[in-house]
């Protein structure tokens, strides 16, 4: 334990632990704004997704468009792609124009998974 924790926790100790403080010295407002901002896709750079649902197609390419609930695609093989996309799609970071992304699409063709590649 570091002197800053032992501080706190003598602190809360004095205090007899009202006040919100937790055992290490947090307050419980601290440690819920914490969980908070955790929870976000914001807060998770890089996505710890390591299966994919069975079927699922992968599609990367540039973004050279962004059209509502749907990215537009220049695709490796040079075709353009329409990517769309919705509330229940998992996005690592929101794309720009000009961003490299990879996809995973369901059977329906919308995104499952959507991967900026730009930022590894």
């Amino acid at each position: 334990m570091n002197r800053s924790t032992a501080a706190a926790l003598t602190i809360c100790v004095a205090m007899g632990l009202s006040g919100g403080c937790s055992a290490l010295g947090r307050s419980d407002q601290e440690m819920l704004g914490q969980g908070i901002v955790q929870g976000t896709l914001g807060a998770h750079p890089e996505m710890q997704i390591r299966s994919f649902p069975a079927g699922a197609q992968s599609l990367s390419g540039q973004v050279i468009e962004i059209e509502g609930g749907a990215y537009i695609v220049l695709a490796t093989e040079g075709l353009e792609r329409q990517i769309p996309h919705d509330e229940n799609t998992r996005i690592d970071r929101p794309a720009h124009v000009g961003d490299r992304i990879e996809a995973w699409l369901d059977d329906r063709g919308r995104a499952v998974v959507i991967r900026n590649i730009d930022h590894e």
